[in-house]
């Protein structure tokens, strides 16, 4: 992996719903975090190189002349050919297994082929190299024990063997030793069939039993093929919403709820740049708007997943709420480098945890609370656990009211009123007076429509340029920002109220580039207190779509919808940034923001047009 990185486009996910592995099209599993999405990383070849952790499965001499899902499922096939065959390689993961069973199989479907592996276990992120021995495994079959502090991986199926730096098979495999590289060369014909199985488990445990490979493709197809039939969609982009919202459910914990903003960390929003975060947690903005697509798409009793989560989360600090937590609500994420891996395209430093979790961001509150708004609609009805919780919610709204806050994009520079997190309060307290008025909610409606009438009043005296007429990013500049776009999906203003018009007139001035892709904002005034540039924003661009399509400028939403879906992968997935230049996805990946606005938009072309 010498040189520029595998494009993200060529990676296709995997889930379990415990965690997320990247595959990337010539087989080579580079990505890969154990037991959990935000464990240490056992494969960390997508920060490095492939000493730094991969498993690689591949036809010698061959050629990959097919990659794709199964319908409407995470069970990848890889079909290979070479000068004497045809071979099939299907990857997948088990759901409901916390131990992560990682199946790979080989089927050779015409005359004869060799398939290679290349195995480099690394836990840690590649901070410690495991102690490999052969034991006894089910059915008196021969299989690999890795062990390395508290984690243990088991991998059964034909035998793979140690390799020195030249390529000699090493002895004395029982006893084991320090593996940097395990290999195995297979030579199948036309009807043969192998399979390996990866498993996870404490190391202070007894290693668990492999799953039977036919069963476990079947279950996992079923489960990904059942889920997505409860799904309601009726747009004409309906492969790709499908998609996007089994990417939403592929980054959800099963145990836990929680939706990871990606199972990824550290990809750059900029190749070569410093822009580089961990994106394995959970972001109440994230599960609010994963809730609102899911009540718009028929999954109400996945929305209340979702929402329990959300709940918990809060409930154990409704007066210093978080922006974002751990997959079961933990509150620590602490930031840290990793110096010894030289990034995605060198791009440094490598960063794990995320120190913007101790942030103050006015509009999370109010989206939220949209959220929860829209499941009441739907008939999900509240307790006074439920209600009581949102009644915290906007309290803490009310006490930080005169706080300024670093925004929905998480800038590190000085804490500003943003104008996007100020209509965000005013959603907030919007949505409490709706809970009363319309859904016999209790509460202190009074007061709350005094704040939403004192919000309204300051956003037009503070928040809005007199030259343009339309809306700024702060109240102490004339700047715009992506954020505005999502003003009338709050109700605060029409989409083609002239104040909106002439919002989305200045964003297409400084934001828009020629080709219709959107840029958060301007990271040239060093206003962000960040350093080097990023790349456009793949869900400010679906914001635009959506607006255009709701505005009236339906022909405009279709041909910048285009252009963004022609940025996905071949397997439908987008990451969260989009380098026009170099034609690449940036940024992490898949990207369940990304997603989300795919499904958003999608719906409101067909809304526009009557669908």
């Amino acid at each position: 992996m010498k040189g520029m990185s595998t494009p993200l486009e060529d990676y296709a996910l995997l889930s379990n719903l415990t965690t997320g592995p990247l595959v990337s099209r010539d087989g080579s599993i580079d990505w890969l975090c154990l037991p959990r999405f935000d464990s240490p990383a056992v494969f960390t070849a997508l920060l490095g190189d492939a000493d730094d952790g991969r498993w690689k499965l591949s036809a010698v001499d061959g050629e990959v002349v097919e990659w794709r899902y199964l319908p409407q499922t995470f069970v990848l096939e890889t079909t290979w050919r070479t000068p004497t065959g045809t071979v099939r390689v299907t990857d997948f993961l088990l759901p409901s297994t916390s131990r992560g069973d990682l199946v790979r199989r080989v089927e050779c479907l015409d005359g004869t082929a060799r398939l290679v592996h290349d195995l480099r276990l690394r836990f840690d992120y590649a901070r410690a190299t495991p102690w490999v021995r052969r034991i006894d495994g089910h059915d008196d079959a021969q299989a690999l024990l890795a062990m390395a502090g508290p984690d243990g991986i088991l991998i059964t199926g034909p035998p793979l063997t140690w390799a020195d730096e030249t390529g000699a098979d090493g002895a004395d495999e029982t006893a084991g030793r320090r593996a940097p590289r395990l290999t195995g060369s297979f030579d199948l014909t036309a009807g043969e069939r192998l399979d390996w199985d990866l498993s996870w488990f404490p190391a202070y445990q007894e290693p668990p039993e492999p799953p039977d490979a036919d069963r476990a493709l079947a279950e996992t197809v079923e489960f990904w093929t059942q889920w997505v039939s409860q799904c309601e969609v009726r747009t004409e982009h309906r492969p790709l919403v499908w998609r996007s919202l089994l990417v939403l459910r592929a980054l959800t914990h099963l145990d836990t709820g929680g939706i990871v903003a990606a199972p990824t960390a550290s990809l750059p929003e900029s190749f070569g740049g410093a822009r580089n975060w961990d994106y394995r947690y959970v972001w109440l903005r994230d599960a609010a708007f994963t809730i609102e697509v899911a009540v718009a798409h028929g999954l109400t009793s996945g929305a209340k997943l979702w929402r329990d989560w959300l709940l918990r989360a809060v409930a154990g600090d409704a007066d210093d709420v978080r922006i974002m937590y751990g997959l079961a609500g933990e509150r620590e994420l602490t930031e840290s480098e990793l110096d010894h891996l030289r990034g995605y395209e060198g791009s440094r430093p490598v960063r794990i945890g995320n120190g913007a979790a101790h942030q103050f961001q006015a509009d999370v509150v109010g989206e939220v609370m949209i959220a929860l708004h829209e499941l009441r609609e739907a008939g999900v009805g509240e307790n006074d656990y439920t209600w009581g919780l949102q009644k915290s919610l906007l309290r803490y709204c009310e006490e930080n009211l005169e706080r300024r806050d670093h925004g929905i994009w998480e800038i590190r520079g000085e804490p500003h009123f943003f104008t996007h997190g100020r209509a965000m309060m005013w959603a907030a307290f919007d949505r409490g007076i709706r809970a009363v008025e319309e859904h016999g909610c209790e509460g202190p409606v009074e007061r709350w429509k005094e704040l939403r009438e004192r919000l309204a009043e300051e956003i037009e005296t503070h928040g809005r340029d007199e030259e343009h007429g339309g809306y700024t990013q702060t109240y102490d500049n004339r700047e715009v920002d992506a954020s505005l776009l999502q003003l009338p999906h709050t109700g605060y203003v029409a989409y083609d109220d002239p104040r909106m018009l002439a919002t989305v007139a200045r964003l297409e001035e400084e934001l828009v580039t020629s080709d219709g892709w959107v840029y958060r904002y301007r990271t040239d005034t060093g206003f962000d207190g960040l350093e080097g540039d990023e790349s456009p924003f793949v869900l400010c661009t679906f914001w635009l779509i959506e607006q255009y399509a709701l505005s009236g400028r339906v022909e405009d939403a279709r041909r910048l919808m285009d252009t963004v879906l022609g940025a996905a992968s071949d397997l439908g997935l987008l990451a969260e940034q989009y380098d026009p230049q170099a034609g690449r996805l940036a940024g992490n990946y898949p990207q369940a923001f990304s997603h989300l606005g795919l499904i958003r938009a999608a719906d409101a072309i067909a809304d526009a047009e009557g669908r």
